[in-house]
């Protein structure tokens, strides 16, 4: 595996497990934002698309000692991502300014490589031409995708875009954080998604990533992902790290 993408700033989040209640208000508000298309009602479990799902897991025990968690996975933007190399033609980069994984879909030519890299299956791929109820609901600062490519969470880099021209509007060269938080997070009803720069150690969310109750899925994979999930259940933190937790993954698809 490469070494790790030295970048300016690292955007990523937190997920606090213990508040979040599965309700998927997260997976609506990403699809709404970034302009993901519905599945046809015809196709197969697999072949859905959503920037965002909601897996699940459980302790493993019975009624009364039995509990649950709902893990909401987005891309886990690694500082050392296994899609970066794989990929033939560059469709997927690092802004360097950001740490932001961001995926190229007129670049894209569809083997799909990159899908078959990502050990946390954060990626999609557009079997089906976009059709969508009403094209006058699009979000107009986000391009839709083209049968044949993959596509993925990109950390709602459109508002980040709204917040930098406002910044520059404003003659400042640093934007506001509370100008750029993600569709997920500003969804979220119980406020367990905290989203910001993990590198800016006043900010909230660095605080709860430096927590000892915070973890990364499959941390031993060496990806040093940016999405970090926080839980007081040591069975949970145990779980994020068993490859085994994705047994589940798929429910919670959009569409």
């Amino acid at each position: 595996m490469s070494s790790p993408v030295k970048c300016e700033k690292r955007y990523g989040m937190v997920i606090n497990l213990d508040r979040c209640i599965g309700c998927g208000s997260c997976a609506v508000a990403c699809a709404v934002e970034n302009n993901v298309a519905l599945t046809p009602e015809l196709a197969d479990f697999n072949r859905g698309i959503t920037w965002m799902r909601v897996a699940k897991g459980d302790n493993g025990k019975n009624h009364p000692q039995f509990e649950s968690v709902r893990i909401p996975v987005p891309c886990q933007h690694c500082d050392n991502p296994p899609c970066l190399p794989v990929c033939p033609v560059t469709a997927v980069e690092v802004d360097h300014r950001t740490g932001i994984i961001t995926q190229i879909p007129v670049r894209c030519m569809g083997c799909r490589y990159c899908m078959a890299a990502c050990p946390y299956h954060a990626r999609y791929f557009n079997w089906w031409d976009p059709k969508y109820p009403n094209d006058k609901a699009l979000n107009p600062d986000v391009s839709p995708r083209m049968r044949g490519v993959a596509e993925k969470c990109n950390f709602c880099h459109g508002r980040l875009q709204r917040a930098e021209q406002k910044a520059a509007l404003n003659g400042k060269k640093e934007i506001d954080p509370k100008d750029y938080q993600t569709a997920c997070t500003e969804a979220c009803p119980s406020g367990a998604i905290v989203f910001g720069n993990l590198d800016d150690p006043k900010s909230t969310v660095a605080a709860l990533a430096n927590s000892k109750y915070a973890f990364r899925l499959l941390e031993s994979l060496g990806t040093n992902t940016k999405v970090y999930y926080y839980s007081e259940r040591d069975w949970v933190r145990k779980m994020g790290q068993n490859p085994g937790w994705s047994g589940k993954q798929k429910e919670g698809r959009h569409g």
